[in-house]
């Protein structure tokens, strides 16, 4: 799930402020921004694990352990990669904060200001 370098695409939760924060910091980025809420989040295992391979990240570490469905159903059980990605999949409101893609690099951003890990010294030549 490649993205254009001019493009970013945000994963988030419309609900939270600090996500809608993160939107807002991204659209001072660029102004092709594309968002989804996490409802609307990719919905195939492929794309669910081009985001991971970018992100570098496991997807144990994009779960919101403290949210109460993964307290119930997940917490304590053994998972692999795959069994990961479907509970993502299925689950997308247990990710614990808004996942932003620029070509082909993401990021988890678990604070708002994270969005600017996506830009590089190319976007002044860019713009």
């Amino acid at each position: 799930m490649k993205t254009h370098r001019r493009e970013i695409l945000i994963y988030y939760n419309p609900e939270s402020s600090n996500d809608r924060k993160t939107v807002a910091h991204a659209q001072g980025l660029s102004p092709h921004i594309r968002t989804f809420a996490f409802g609307q989040a990719p919905s195939t295992g492929t794309s669910w694990q081009q985001i991971l391979g970018a992100l570098d990240l496991h997807p144990k570490e994009l779960m919101n352990k403290a949210h109460p469905y993964y307290q119930q159903h997940i917490r304590g059980k053994s998972f692999n990669e795959q069994d990961w990605v479907n509970v993502i999949m299925h689950n997308p409101a247990l990710l614990k904060a808004p996942i932003a893609m620029r070509g082909n690099k993401a990021v988890l951003c678990n604070s708002a200001t994270d969005i600017y890990k996506l830009t590089t010294d190319e976007l002044a030549t860019i713009f």
